[in-house]
């Protein structure tokens, strides 16, 4: 879920129709929420036509209806005459303005400057009531749009990542398997199997969280290639407390980092290097780190590859710590601890328990 803007959404503002009878301030205030809600979808989701009822009586008139772009209306209540109902959807269709006065009217439904659909109201509602009722199906409407954006862009990411599997690495962790295969069958058959869960894990189709303990069987079979591949360059050591081994964390947030300690810090360097990953509890929170004693960087270049302005081989970086502030607000993020010769630290900081984030 991504933080909603409760600017957007301005239920303290709608006036119940003055027609109706005894209005309790909470009640409308709820059910202006209800309605918001319902219509975080569309015109045409599956909770609309409870948006259009509980909208009927929140104004108290007769008949109300919701119409998308092709004309078809949505209703709650009585009807107006058809006819005379269809001529004002088409004037409104048409000329993107209201059309009509109580007790029949139509206005347009303007999404981000753009009509989405139109609000017919049939009964004496008041104008200034009915343009609220305008506003606040706008701002819902507004809001779902935004928070489909922000869903298509967290999947997008998502494709980014996978498609960042190093094809150089593939190639070499397969030449490595098979120039093991007769002399050393019974490796090369684990390492195939590590090869599998890895490419398994990486590639197939996931919900958008899983658990911590998949995310560290991911990074082990990484690492376990990773060293057929370097041989005595590469060492590793993983450490995870057992109490954080259910934590619920976005999918494919850890293994992007690790193998950025390996390409950007183990492998530009002579010799051998560390990679240490380890994860703990620490009150509320859980608390990953991935840590190399490779080449560092300059922090200034840290900073650019969060901020997205790092190099293609870094992206994973940037893609990880903004799906880190989308999911647990902007405090959330990575915290990148590097100096030139002196290794990189990547500490990742999630709730233990986060509303909304379970594996699926």
């Amino acid at each position: 879920m991504v933080p909603v803007d409760e600017d957007r959404v301005r239920p303290g503002r709608f006036k119940p129709w003055r027609g109706s009878a005894r209005v309790d301030p909470t009640e409308t205030l709820s059910a202006a929420r209800n309605i918001s809600e319902d219509l975080n979808d569309g015109l045409a989701g599956p909770r609309a036509r409870r948006a259009v009822k509980a909208l009927r009586h929140l104004l108290g008139v007769q008949g109300l209806g919701m119409a998308d772009l092709s004309g078809a209306t949505m209703w709650s209540g009585q009807p107006s005459a058809d006819a005379a109902t269809a001529a004002l959807l088409e004037e409104v269709l048409h000329t993107e303005a209201p059309s009509g006065r109580p007790p029949l009217v139509a206005l347009p439904l303007h999404v981000n400057d753009e009509l989405a659909g139109v609000l017919v109201i049939s009964g004496d509602a008041k104008m200034a009531a009915a343009k609220e009722a305008t506003a606040l199906v706008v701002h819902a409407l507004e809001r779902g749009r935004l928070e489909a954006s922000a869903d298509q862009a967290a999947q997008a990411e998502l494709r980014a990542l996978r498609a960042e599997i190093s094809p150089h690495f593939v190639y070499n962790a397969l030449t490595v398997i098979a120039s093991q295969v007769k002399s050393d069958p019974d490796r090369a058959r684990d390492l195939m199997l590590d090869f599998a869960d890895y490419t398994r894990y990486s590639l197939a189709r996931h919900g958008e969280y899983t658990m911590l303990s998949d995310e560290f069987h991911a990074i082990e079979t990484y690492l376990a290639l990773q060293r057929a591949v370097l041989g005595e360059r590469l060492q590793v050591q993983v450490r995870v407390a057992p109490e954080v081994l259910a934590v619920a964390v976005p999918y494919l947030v850890l293994e992007p980092l690790v193998e950025n300690a390996i390409r950007h810090g183990i492998e530009p360097r002579s010799g051998a290097g560390l990679v240490q990953v380890r994860g703990e509890a620490e009150g509320n929170e859980c608390v990953i780190s991935v840590e190399d004693d490779g080449v560092g960087m300059e922090p200034e270049k840290a900073k650019a590859i969060l901020a997205g302005r790092g190099d293609a081989g870094s992206v994973g970086l940037a893609n990880v710590d903004r799906r880190l502030r989308s999911v647990y607000g902007p405090w959330f993020g990575l915290v990148v601890e590097t100096e030139v010769g002196a290794g990189t630290r990547v500490v990742v900081r999630v709730p233990r328990f986060q509303p909304g984030v379970m594996p699926q």
